[in-house]
């Protein structure tokens, strides 16, 4: 009885460590996709502020 209580104690403390691992890596995935999309929202941003400088400049040396 004793031995068995002991390897299905061994055995849930596997499955934790196990389920701690995959929610540990999901977290990261889900980081690194946030992150991600921060670049991308960030270059986009930053193409769309270079068009608006350049449309600045155009409209500037039009009108000189």
């Amino acid at each position: 009885m004793t031995i068995e209580k002991n390897r299905s104690s061994e055995m849930n403390l596997m499955y934790e460590d196990l389920a701690r691992a995959q929610m540990s890596e999901r977290l990261g995935e889900a980081q690194a996709l946030r992150r991600g999309r921060r670049i991308v929202v960030a270059r986009r941003m930053s193409r769309r502020a270079e068009r608006a400088a350049m449309q600045a400049r155009l409209t500037l040396a039009r009108s000189l």
